[in-house]
């Protein structure tokens, strides 16, 4: 199950995504909004990212205007590692080597086209389990929980 949210400028973008995951047959959860009008992305940062710290979903993909705002204000949930990607290799290295659990994406930054790219590869790659990329994520767990 794959968590989705967005805020108002990232809304479009998350509507193609859905579309893409049903044309794949990929579960999914929408946290929101339902609509294009305005509202806060830190809201519905929260609101996916603890639905995949709850368990509820094992990834999630948040869209805003850049990426950038809504990936800040997921990284503040305990246990999130959200990553804002616009290029091919960023959306494999964040799985492959960081084990990102959430990948933001900006609205006004990527097209649709290229975004359902980055959800297949951000879907489809693997944590690699190497012993380096594993140490250094438990360096930032370890950073996480002394703030």
């Amino acid at each position: 199950m794959i968590a989705l949210g967005s805020d108002h400028a990232g809304f479009e973008l998350k509507q193609a995504i859905i579309k893409h995951l049903e044309e794949r047959k990929i579960e999914y959860k929408d946290y929101g909004p339902f609509s294009a009008d305005s509202v806060d992305y830190a809201v519905y940062a929260e609101k996916t990212a603890k639905g995949v710290i709850g368990g509820e979903c094992e990834l999630g993909i948040l869209c805003c205007g850049t990426g950038v705002g809504i990936s800040i204000a997921a990284n503040k949930v305990r246990g999130i590692r959200a990553c804002c990607c616009s290029d091919k290799f960023s959306a494999e290295m964040t799985r492959l080597h960081n084990d990102a659990n959430m990948l933001c994406l900006g609205g006004r930054v990527v097209t649709p086209e290229q975004a359902i790219e980055l959800v297949d590869i951000f879907l489809d790659t693997p944590f690699s389990g190497e012993e380096r990329h594993a140490r250094r994520i438990a360096q930032i767990t370890e950073l996480e929980e002394r703030f």
